[in-house]
């Protein structure tokens, strides 16, 4: 496993970790918020899959038209990105999570 991948899933983790200990110590359990909190981190994936594209590819990449002409066009992971950005944040509100005040910082 490179240095990179176990760095991220470390992060993964205690992000994971801290969602479900906040909504334990605001007394909201049950296996429906669990799920609510694996759906935050396919998200979270997702997010860090988009931030990988637009690294790799930039924020305008090159396509052919369908008459075969070569033009340019925003990466469509920009705004990919930024809707699954919005719904990340509206699934936390709907659970009642706030950012984390305690701990280390995390590298977000």
């Amino acid at each position: 496993m490179k240095k990179g991948t176990a760095k991220k899933n470390d992060l993964r983790e205690r992000i994971r970790q801290d969602l479900l200990d906040q909504l334990e110590s605001d007394g909201t359990v049950g296996e429906y918020y669990i799920d609510l909190v694996g759906d935050y981190m396919s998200m979270w994936d997702t997010k860090n899959e988009l931030m990988e594209d637009i690294a790799a590819r930039g924020a305008v990449v090159e396509y052919t038209s369908n008459t075969g002409v070569s033009n340019m066009k925003r990466n469509e992971s920009i705004d990919q990105q930024l809707k699954v950005n919005a719904q990340m944040l509206k699934l936390l509100d709907a659970l009642g999570i706030k950012p984390s005040t305690g701990g280390e910082e995390d590298e977000l």
